[in-house]
């Protein structure tokens, strides 16, 4: 018996090649639904998913939102059962004028974001501040939850 190696590039070539092309047609529709194109434009316009950035220090965590072109009185925030949970709309402003548009990328809609937090956190301490179209919260840490030292003593 002898050994033969082993060349993943040799057994593809022999599937048939409507497979590759079938590939091909499911990326397209990927791409057309999540980065927006002629065909999926409508579906790329309803809905809308802010960027977020969530860091851990040592007294707080700091969750920030990228919300360009949304009102603050737009924004709800809540804690429910270390759950917290931003939502809101970003609406699309409705001119009475006609005008021709070439191309629409930017998106909007509702949205919500949800994140789950730690059970050791100051809920009647949260704190929100919106800047420049970035929503920051500021989540604290309880006590017993911040990092601790502990001397260590060499006899």
């Amino acid at each position: 018996m002898s050994l033969v190696r082993w060349n993943p590039a040799r057994d593809l070539a022999a599937w048939p090649s409507d497979l590759f092309g079938m590939q091909r047609e499911i990326n397209r529709m990927f791409n057309n639904i999540f980065r927006g194109s002629e065909e999926g434009e409508e579906y790329a316009l309803a809905s809308w998913t802010p960027a977020v950035d969530i860091t851990e220090h040592d007294d707080k965590y700091t969750v920030k939102v990228e919300l360009p072109g949304v009102n603050k009185d737009e924004v709800k925030i809540t804690v429910e059962s270390n759950m917290l949970t931003i939502r809101g709309e970003k609406k699309q402003e409705k001119e009475t004028k006609k005008e021709n548009y070439h191309r629409v990328e930017r998106s909007y809609g509702s949205f919500q974001r949800s994140f789950t937090l730690p059970t050791a956190i100051l809920n009647d301490k949260i704190d929100a501040a919106f800047k420049d179209g970035v929503l920051t919260v500021q989540v604290p840490k309880a006590e017993e939850a911040k990092p601790k030292q502990i001397e260590v003593k060499v006899k």
